[in-house]
């Protein structure tokens, strides 16, 4: 029976079946429902609102103008080693500043977008890709009419407060520059923590070492034991000088590799004869090419290469360039014996380690 014999037939939940005569028919498009009217805003109608509107908007970009110098001041005036809601006080003050100014800056152009630019629906056939030349003069003169739609230069409160926010956002890029490490003139990278006297240790066990614990052609990693006594004599034992991240980075700059090769088998550089004890010789772990850590031990031929550029140096030879990048000898680390027998730095190291540059090559 077709739908037209069943004229009783009534659609769930009541009613009455819609007549197919009035039914869109399958596969035709829907008909364009338009766009709605476009009541005006608040602004539009009432200059107290809009200028309201306006100073609230200029208000947002002059309060993100004092956070980001406020950035800057915190930057210098918090102490690093304090806190304040469990968090640290730096690094809290920081983003807060930073973040409130990033934020109030979009909020402004939000508000600025909403309240008070030009408000108005457009629709626009599509176009291919590559644009007559026509059309893109047509674009440029839209972005132009957009622009003075936009109030841009004709609110010159909104538009200066936004320059000046917008200004000043680049001071924190600035100030955020001094962490990426010292000057170059800075005396800091041109010394390291060893001193006279101090102990030359494992770097994974920190345990003393003595010239008979290492095989011949052995390469033992090890660093500075930046220790002093504590000064009390009821106490036989010994405190840190540095602590923290201070600790960690005067370790990381002052590591070293110590090797054992025959006595036979060494050329010291002119007045380096006494730098080793029995064989055993001490150099900076830093590649003097761009400061990779130097592993690679070629026990047969003494040499030591660098994992990143591959830079050579020849230990028993005082550390010189065989091959590679690097244009510095690796530096050489005297050593001495203490009362207990155990290997001692006899000072600093005379040249500089890590990377060279070209202030550094000037001097």
């Amino acid at each position: 029976m077709s739908d037209q014999d069943r004229p009783d037939e009534q659609p769930p939940g009541g009613g009455e079946i819609e007549p197919r005569a009035e039914r869109a028919p399958a596969g035709d498009p829907i008909p364009d429902p338009g766009l709605p009217e476009e009541l005006p805003r608040l602004t539009d109608v009432d200059p107290a609102l809009e200028r309201r509107a306006e100073r609230q908007v200029a208000g947002m970009f002059g309060l993100a103008t004092l956070l980001t110098l406020g950035f800057c001041v915190a930057y210098f005036a918090v102490p690093d080693d304090k806190t304040i809601f469990g968090f640290d006080a730096l690094n809290f003050t920081l983003g807060m500043t930073l973040g409130g100014a990033l934020l109030l800056i979009g909020l402004g152009a939000v508000q600025w977008a909403r309240q008070l630019m030009h408000n108005e629906e457009i629709d626009e056939e599509r176009h291919p890709i590559e644009s007559p030349e026509a059309d893109r003069q047509t674009a440029l003169d839209i972005v132009t009419v957009s622009a003075a739609e936009s109030g841009f230069g004709r609110r010159r409160m909104i538009r200066n407060s936004l320059f000046g926010a917008l200004a000043v956002l680049g001071l924190p890029a600035v100030v955020l520059l001094r962490d990426l490490g010292p000057l170059p003139t800075d005396k800091s990278l041109r010394t390291t923590v060893w001193t006279k006297g101090m102990r030359v240790v494992n770097d994974v066990a920190g345990t003393p070492i003595r010239p008979d614990q290492l095989e011949i052609g052995q390469l033992v990693n090890a660093q500075p034991a930046v220790l002093v006594p504590t000064g009390d004599p009821e106490k036989d034992e010994e405190t840190e000088v540095l602590h923290g991240v201070e600790l960690l980075n005067a370790k990381a700059k002052a590591a070293v590799i110590l090797v054992r090769i025959p006595p036979d088998q060494v050329t010291p550089p002119p007045g380096r004869e006494d730098w080793g004890v029995g064989g055993v010789l001490c150099y900076s772990k830093i590649c003097t090419h761009v400061g990779c850590p130097i592993s690679l031990w070629e026990r047969q031929t003494h040499h030591v290469l660098c994992p990143c550029h591959q830079s050579t140096f020849a230990l028993a030879d005082g550390g010189k360039v065989l091959f590679g990048p690097a244009h510095r000898p690796l530096p050489q680390l005297q050593l001495g014996l203490d009362d207990e027998g155990y290997l001692i730095a006899m000072g600093d190291f005379q040249e500089q380690v890590g990377p060279s540059y070209p202030e550094m090559e000037r001097d």
